[in-house]
C-alpha cells in the first residue's frame, strides 16, 4: 500500500512538473505597435498570435495605456518589448513624441518595467535635460532594449540627431529599476558612408549581433550589420537591402519563430499602410510570406515577442480573447 501511495504522489509531482515546463515553453507571440500620425493613434497597442503568422488585436485594438499619463508630449510611437533575463520581468520603451509638433520636436523616451505584460510602471527620460551637451539635439528615436551579457546590464539604444547632423544609433545603461539611463549616450552605429541610420533593430544568434537599421534619406530601406561585440564599434556592413518590395520601409523587427531555426523579418511599409512579412534562416537572404500572414488590424512601426501559454492568460484576463483566435 505504502508503495502504491508513493507511486502516486510521484506519478501527480511528474504532472503538476509537467504541467508547469509546459507554461514555461514559447507557444505564442504578443505584438505591440501603435497605429498612426494623430495623437489619438500614437499609443500602445497590443496583438496576440498562437502561431507568428496570425494575429489579433487586444482590447479592441484600443490602445492598452494612457499616453498622456506615461508621456511628457502626450503621445508615443514605436513600442519595442523585451523579455528579461530573469524570465519574470518585462521591458518596453516607446518614442515621447506625437507627430503632430513636427519630426524635430522630441527630446526623449519612456521607459517601462512590468512583471505581467499588464500592469506597467513608467518613466519619462528627457535626454537634453538628463545629460549637458545636448542643446542642439532635434529628435531622439525609436528607442530598444537588449540586455548586454558582456557587461551584465540593460542597454537602451535610440537614433538621436543633433543640429545638421545625421541621425545616429547611440547607447545608454539603464538602472536596475529600468527608470532612468544612468550613463551619457555613446555611439553605438554609424554607417561609414557618414549618412542617417534611424530604427535599429538587435537580435543575437550564435554569439554573432544582427543589427537591422534603415538608412534615412538615402535609399530609404533596411540594412544589415553584425559584430561580435555590441560596444566595440566594430560593425561589418552588408551592402544590399533587406526589405522585399520597392515601397518606401521603417520600422522593422525581427523576431525567431518558437521551436524553429527560422527568423521573421518585418516592416512597416509606411505610405502604403500596411506591414510586409519576410522570413530567413540565415538572417542575410529573404523571401516574402505575406501570403501566409493575417491581421485584423492596421499597425504602424511595433515588434513581436515570443511568449508563454501562462502569460497569454494573463493578457486574456485583462483584456479578453479576441472571438477568432485560434489555438
Amino acid at each position: 500500500m505504502k508503495k502504491r501511495i508513493l507511486a502516486i504522489v510521484a506519478a501527480l509531482f511528474g504532472i503538476l512538473a509537467a504541467t508547469a515546463q509546459i507554461k514555461k515553453e514559447k507557444s505564442g507571440y504578443l505584438f505591440t505597435y501603435f497605429t498612426g500620425n494623430s495623437v489619438e493613434e500614437e499609443s500602445i497597442h497590443f496583438a496576440v498570435s498562437p502561431d507568428g503568422f496570425h494575429y489579433y488585436a487586444l482590447n479592441e485594438n484600443k490602445p492598452v495605456l494612457d499616453s498622456k499619463k506615461i508621456s511628457s508630449t502626450g503621445g508615443v510611437r514605436d513600442p519595442h518589448i523585451l523579455q528579461g533575463e530573469d524570465g519574470n520581468s518585462f521591458y518596453m520603451v516607446v518614442t515621447d513624441m506625437t507627430s503632430h509638433l513636427g519630426w524635430d520636436s522630441n527630446r526623449g523616451m519612456v521607459l517601462l518595467k512590468s512583471n505581467d505584460l499588464v500592469n506597467w510602471r513608467s518613466s519619462v527620460v528627457n535626454i537634453q535635460k538628463r545629460f549637458n551637451g545636448h542643446e542642439d539635439l532635434k529628435r531622439v528615436w525609436a528607442p530598444q532594449t537588449i540586455y548586454d551579457k558582456k557587461e551584465g546590464k540593460y542597454m537602451v539604444y535610440f537614433s538621436m540627431k543633433h543640429g545638421t547632423g545625421p541621425d545616429i544609433i547611440y547607447y545608454a545603461y539603464t538602472n536596475d529599476d529600468f527608470t532612468d539611463l544612468i550613463c551619457e549616450p555613446k555611439q553605438l552605429f554609424f554607417p561609414k558612408n557618414g549618412k542617417s541610420c534611424i530604427d535599429g533593430d538587435i537580435i543575437e544568434k550564435d554569439g554573432v549581433y544582427h543589427l537591422f537599421y534603415k538608412t534615412e534619406g538615402h535609399g530609404n530601406g533596411i540594412k544589415h550589420a553584425t559584430t561580435q561585440d555590441l560596444t566595440s564599434g566594430d560593425w561589418l556592413e552588408e551592402d544590399d537591402y533587406k526589405q522585399q518590395t520597392s515601397e518606401l520601409v521603417e520600422g522593422s523587427s525581427i523576431f525567431k519563430l518558437n521551436n524553429s531555426d527560422t527568423y521573421i523579418l518585418l516592416y512597416d511599409m509606411y505610405t502604403k499602410g500596411s506591414y510586409q512579412f519576410t522570413s530567413s534562416t540565415d538572417l542575410k537572404t529573404f523571401e516574402i510570406i505575406d501570403d501566409q500572414i493575417s491581421m485584423d488590424f492596421h499597425p504602424r512601426h511595433g515588434t513581436v515577442l515570443p511568449i508563454t501559454k501562462s502569460e497569454l492568460e494573463l493578457l486574456f484576463d485583462k483584456w479578453g480573447k479576441p472571438m477568432s483566435y485560434q489555438n
